[in-house]
């Protein structure tokens, strides 16, 4: 739980420089001690269609159902992949980002603890990491220009 007005001094810190950070999660990504058989779990019982890279994307609707642009990717790994390193948890949480470039930036510029490395495809798009303050990695996701 946030202190008292700690949640108003983070939201002023995202406005502070009039750039939108985070626009939404573009996926979830975590480690199984049997991949293999947790997608079958989550297939059979929750009925994820998951697909032979390990994970589902779900197509993004508006509030009628009707498709729109995007969708957001869940993915189950096996307990030895490394990307998710230097971080030792579990899990990664993906962010759409605006402007990765401009916001790895404004991170280093806080102090934030960016890694050096990013990535860009034009099929996937930009992508880029930071570690928050316990040592979990964050991945920061720029969608391509094409959708």
């Amino acid at each position: 739980m946030m202190p008292d007005g700690a949640l108003d001094a983070a939201l002023a810190t995202n406005d502070s420089r009039g750039m939108k950070r985070v626009t939404g999660i573009g996926g979830i990504f975590f480690k199984a001690k049997d991949a293999a058989l947790l997608r079958a779990w989550y297939a059979k019982h929750l009925g994820i269609d998951v697909q032979s890279w390990g994970g589902a994307a779900f197509a993004w609707t508006d509030d009628a159902g009707n498709p729109t642009k995007g969708a957001t990717v869940w993915s189950v790994n096996s307990q030895d992949n490394d990307y998710f390193a230097p971080s030792t948890a579990p899990f990664m949480v993906n962010y759409r980002v605006r402007d990765l470039a401009a916001l790895l930036a404004v991170l280093r510029e806080e102090g934030c603890n960016v890694l050096d490395k990013t990535e860009e495809s034009a099929e996937l798009g930009k992508f880029g990491w930071v570690m928050d303050p316990e040592g979990n990695k964050v991945e920061l996701w720029e969608p391509p220009a094409a959708g």
